[in-house]
């Protein structure tokens, strides 16, 4: 059983937990660990506390010791050189006219290597760039990019609230943000009020969003309707920082709204809401319906009130009447329904109404020409097609010519 220990290594960085072993340290104390980039310097900013192996899931490194004050003038001295490398890589950087922007440099505590942080929109060939640095410093370098959050973690500044930006002075880590966070706390959509310095969303967005999310689910939703002390109305609006909550109260042919705290607030049961709404939806299809029935029977002539006992039979007989002719329309209108195979007869909207003997006349007479016609030139076809009269009209054509000559 070991001693649990927070140590930091950049100011307001992320906390990294190592075991102290048998070392008694406080917080505020630096202390001497290994670490994934080797041996560096941090300071403790939770005390010891008892170290349970199975809740952890691997083994934590240990503390090698507590840092001494030649330790501490070497990390002052360390700190110094970052800001002479930062302008010399600048102005390589400048010289090779690379698109990145150079944010910090940090010397590992043994002098071993060098790492520059630098923010570009896309890869950056920088290959060039590390041969100069290296024949400069003469020992490791090592280049990494980083996104715009750690940009303005590293270099701090002021938030649109007015105080240091929470990333630069208190958060460790960051948490993911979205744009639902907004839209459930009624913040403006607006990028330019609900963005930080960073230019991404605030992380100020997720501290209340589980408060938001509790209360939500303690208060009806927007238009259901509610019991409250002056009547039942429906919800309009929420205020969920004070848990308040809009109720529309109709008087009349007037209407006011009226603010109310969550403890005043009664809710309807389900069953009593599924109900009202199954009533009104039965209202809403019962009177068209009703409607309906009422031109039915305006309209059809079978629809008669059999009020006397003595016109039940005439009624019924007036039925059955109507029904044989409606039988009857409806054959005709079936004889003259196109069927598939047979053409279709249409009827010429131009054509006059004639009766039916002027059109059995004009059919007999048309039936006389077309048989006329039919006749006239079968004769024409029996002379042309007989050769005896043919041999017969050319030998008098050829006597004739002869007696012309003579």
């Amino acid at each position: 059983m070991g001693k649990l220990i927070g140590v930091q290594f950049q100011r307001n960085g992320k906390l990294y937990f190592f075991d102290s072993d048998e070392f008694s340290v406080k917080p505020g104390e630096y202390v001497i660990v290994d670490t994934a980039r080797g041996i560096d310097i941090g300071e403790v900013t939770t005390g010891p506390r008892d170290l349970d192996e199975e809740s952890w899931r691997g083994p934590l490194k240990k503390m090698l010791r507590i840092a001494t004050e030649q330790d501490i003038q070497h990390g002052v001295e360390n700190r110094q050189k970052e800001k002479e490398a930062f302008s010399i890589c600048q102005k390589k950087i400048l010289e090779h006219k690379l698109e990145m922007k150079l944010v910090s440099v940090e010397y590992a505590f043994d002098n071993s290597k060098i790492l520059f942080f630098f923010t570009a929109n896309g890869r950056v060939d920088f290959r060039s760039l590390v041969k100069d640095l290296a024949s400069i410093f003469k020992m490791r370098i090592e280049l990494r990019q980083i996104g715009v959050r750690d940009e303005a973690k590293m270099l701090g500044g002021l938030g649109p609230c007015g105080r240091p930006i929470c990333c630069g002075s208190f958060l460790d880590q960051f948490q993911p943000v979205s744009i639902k966070m907004a839209k459930e706390q009624n913040l403006s959509l607006n990028p330019t009020k609900i963005s930080g310095v960073c230019g991404r969303l605030m992380c100020c967005l997720k501290y209340e969003q589980e408060h938001y999310e509790i209360t939500r689910k303690k208060m009806p939703k927007i238009g259901r309707e509610v019991i409250t002390p002056d009547g039942n109305g429906p919800v309009t609006d929420l205020n969920i920082v004070k848990e308040t909550v809009f109720v529309r109260l109709t008087n009349g042919d007037t209407s006011e709204i009226k603010e109310y705290p969550l403890e005043l607030i009664i809710r309807q049961p389900e069953q009593q809401l599924r109900q009202d709404n199954a009533r009104k939806k039965d209202l809403r299809i019962a009177e068209p319906d009703s409607e309906k029935n009422v031109s039915d029977q305006k309209d059809n002539p079978l629809s008669i009130e059999p009020n006397n006992d003595d016109n039940i039979g005439n009624t019924s007989k007036h039925a059955e009447q109507i029904k044989n002719e409606t039988g009857k329309d409806k054959s005709k209108t079936k004889s003259h329904r196109a069927v598939l195979g047979q053409p279709v007869r249409r009827e010429n909207p131009n054509r006059t109404d004639l009766s039916t003997d002027e059109l059995k006349a004009k059919q007999t007479s048309a039936h006389n020409d077309s048989i006329k016609s039919t006749e006239r030139c079968n004769i024409e076809t029996a002379n042309d097609n007989n050769p005896k009269n043919n041999w017969a009209d050319a030998l008098e054509k050829a006597m004739q010519a002869i007696n012309q000559d003579k």
